[in-house]
């Protein structure tokens, strides 16, 4: 067996634990571990976070603080 082989096949035996480990977490009581790497893989780690650009461009806050630094 090729190692690209062997690796994809991991790929799919991973892909289904972590399938049926998410649908036994939808079970009201039931305790599912997820090792790191399959947490990863179900999108427990998915980044969303604002960009610090972002998050200057908005600068709703500052608006704010602004207005109620000239009524005082």
């Amino acid at each position: 067996m090729s190692e690209y082989k062997k690796e994809t096949d991991e790929m799919a035996v991973l892909r289904s634990v972590v399938r049926e480990k998410l649908m036994d977490a939808e079970i009201p009581g039931f305790w599912a571990e997820f090792s790191p790497e399959e947490a990863e893989l179900a999108g427990a780690f998915e980044e969303t976070a604002l960009s610090e650009a972002d998050a200057v461009a908005s600068g709703i806050d500052l608006l704010y603080s602004e207005t109620s630094d000239a009524k005082e």
